[in-house]
């Protein structure tokens, strides 16, 4: 049995080993999914790339951490989302953002199919998500795209489960009228 046939669990335990040749068929398994995660919350290629290849290096350094109570899957997401976050929260420190808004395209958003892009109806919603402002966009990705739900959003924002709903809603409503007005 080669290392790409193997089952998940037993390629954690190689890497738990130092195991390198697991570490890459972990990496290859889950860096377009991650970098995809990064992207949308960063907004910038480079960085996202950075920040997916530091929450990789996370990640194999606390492998001893992981309790294997959710998918290795979405514990490495739980790790990328936090850097991505905090990256983002750091550009922002030293970045002057103007107040006009930044159009991201379809390409940054990579969230869904490639199929997908081809249907005039979501390529209007990311279009339309792409011009909320920063704390809706976020919300609304991690809401809606990454399938988080409220309790996890609170954990991963650190703000109240009230401030949360009031964001979602707040976020989505926004998103409904500015598709209102688009079509």
């Amino acid at each position: 049995m080669t290392l790409t046939d193997q089952h998940i669990d037993s390629l954690l335990e190689l890497c738990k080993r130092g195991n390198q040749l697991a570490q890459l068929e972990v990496y290859n398994r889950y860096q377009r999914a991650m970098y995809n995660v990064a992207v949308r919350i960063v907004k910038d290629t480079a960085e996202a790339e950075d920040v997916m290849q530091e929450s990789f290096i996370t990640a194999f350094n606390k492998l001893e951490s992981f309790k294997g109570t959710a998918t290795f899957g979405s514990w490495l997401k739980r790790i990328v989302i936090n850097n991505s976050i905090s990256q983002y929260k750091k550009q922002q420190r030293f970045i002057d953002v103007q107040d006009e808004v930044i159009e991201t395209t379809l390409e940054e958003s990579a969230g869904v199919s490639e199929d997908d892009y081809n249907n005039d109806k979501v390529a209007s919603i990311l279009s339309c998500m792409g011009t909320l402002h920063n704390s809706y966009q976020q919300i609304l990705t991690l809401h809606l795209i990454e399938g988080y739900d409220y309790e996890e959003i609170c954990e991963i924002l650190d703000i109240s489960y009230a401030n949360c709903r009031t964001l979602v809603s707040r976020a989505k409503e926004s998103l409904r009228k500015k598709l209102k007005i688009a079509s």
